[in-house]
């Protein structure tokens, strides 16, 4: 009997291989029925154009309570470890007059005025980080995610928001919680707990920050909210979307980015010698690794016919694909997975969203990352990758694109691609610590077992005589 075969593909939720299946997925055509973490099933779309058309047009929704059937009856647990990206909310899950209903006040807080006057805070938030990575011993490998790529965003959201510093405050929780927010391997249970955290964490910070006003956009929100043009839920939700997609795509970005024009240093020459800008680079990075893989679930508001013959079926889950979107090889062309600053298309990808859709927080994210990263190789000219030979981890994430960890050596290895010497040297102290502890731990096994052996032969002499 032949094997059956199963019609829809099931997705890693680690994410560890998300290229891959993408790439598996596009093989099958431009919508394929797949399995997401949790059994639910939904259509993956990885084409540009057909991405761009279902972002931009009304056949599709994000909002769950109105056009997921499955949602609306309940076959969709509440339980299911990715249902806060469906539960909440807010501007991005609203459709039609909802959508412009929320998005206005959000659009009213992102002005040019308010990201051009935050300008120089990003510059003084970006020199402490860097200040810190130069006082760090030389030859040292630091995680550049950890001590620069993710600081660095955290508090400029957390100033934008006035969310108050100190260690016991909202500040560092956020942190703690959004890190885990875009895990989608996490076990329920702690998908659940994370869920609880954030919401107390803001709902403490609401009272907070009604009790103490300031000119930052949670205190807009809640006098749109007082004004009547948001609810409480609302509110609440709309700051879940803000606090973590302002953090998490731009802390990608910067991750991608740099990692990106290490592991390819020809490029990186391009930036330096002028033959290619900044923008450039953070553009083509933004094509060949978006910092979200997708935006969460979209579902079909009428029977989509996508080619003859293949129609998804209205009231039926899609995943709007960014990764897939930016390597479409019918845009990109047939080298669309290599990495290339001066490429003409760079620009065409749908990292931001796409029509009504594009991301408000576009060009705060922009300022934030060009500045990060001019300033970056600019203080550690000789940056590279602790091990070349090594891809770091990526996030365990369908949703976050970037890596758990970013090793870096920020003075760089010695020309002839070994550590520097300072590196080696310690990396020389280390090996023979190790071997004189091991050669003296050897010796005195040796003479335990020898101390031993005439031990047993002076008794048996004994008991012989």
């Amino acid at each position: 009997m032949a094997q059956q075969v199963c019609p829809f593909l099931s997705i890693d939720p680690t994410g560890q291989d998300l290229y891959g299946e993408i790439s598996r997925i596009r093989a099958q055509g431009p919508a394929v029925e797949v399995e997401l973490p949790g059994g639910v099933r939904a259509w993956w779309i990885t084409g540009l154009e057909l991405n761009k058309r279902l972002l931009a047009g009304p056949e599709t929704s994000k909002d769950a309570y109105q056009h997921w059937p499955a949602w609306i009856n309940g076959d969709i647990s509440r339980t299911w470890p990715l249902a806060i990206w469906v539960s909440v909310r807010n501007m991005v899950t609203a459709y039609g007059s909802d959508h412009s209903r929320l998005r206005k006040p959000m659009a009213a807080a992102f002005t040019k005025r308010r990201v051009d006057a935050l300008l120089p805070r990003v510059q003084e938030i970006v020199d402490r980080a860097l200040d810190a990575l130069e006082s760090l011993p030389e030859g040292e490998v630091v995680d550049l995610r950890a001590a620069f790529a993710a600081p660095v965003p955290h508090e400029v959201v957390c100033e934008l928001f006035g969310v108050p510093p100190g260690e016991d405050g909202p500040r560092a929780a956020l942190y703690r919680i959004i890190s885990r927010f875009f895990d989608t391997a996490i076990s329920l249970e702690d998908a659940q707990a994370n869920a609880v955290d954030l919401y107390g964490t803001l709902t403490a910070f609401l009272r907070y920050k009604r009790e103490h006003p300031a000119d930052d956009l949670t205190t807009a929100l809640i006098a749109a909210h007082d004004e009547g043009s948001i609810g409480e839920q609302e509110l609440m939700d709309n700051l879940i979307l803000l606090l973590t997609a302002g953090f998490e795509t731009t802390v990608n970005l910067i991750d991608n980015t740099v990692h990106s024009l290490l592991a390819h240093p020809d490029q990186l020459d391009l930036v330096r010698s002028g033959r290619a800008t900044w923008e450039d680079a953070l553009e083509e990075s933004l094509r060949f690794e978006a910092p979200g893989a997708m935006s969460g679930l979209r579902y079909a508001v009428e029977d989509i016919e996508i080619e003859p013959g293949l129609t998804i079926p209205k009231g039926d889950p899609l995943v709007v694909s960014f990764a897939g979107a930016g390597r479409d090889p019918e845009r990109h062309g047939p080298d669309a997975e290599r990495f290339d600053v001066t490429r003409v298309t760079s620009r065409d990808h749908v990292s931001f969203g796409h029509g009504v859709h594009h991301c408000l927080g576009r060009p705060l994210a922009m300022t934030e990352a060009t500045v990060a990263l001019t300033s970056l190789f600019a203080r550690f000219p000789r940056l590279a990758l602790a091990d070349p030979s090594r891809p770091p981890k990526r996030l365990r994430s369908i949703i976050s694109t970037g890596h758990e960890e970013l090793p870096v050596l920020l003075h760089g290895r010695d020309p002839g691609g070994g550590p520097r010497p300072e590196e080696a040297e310690r990396t020389e102290t280390e090996a023979g610590e190790a071997e004189a502890e091991r050669t003296e731990t050897e010796a005195g096994e040796a003479e335990a077992e020898r101390t031993e052996t005439e031990a047993g032969e002076a008794e048996a002499e004994v008991a012989e005589a």
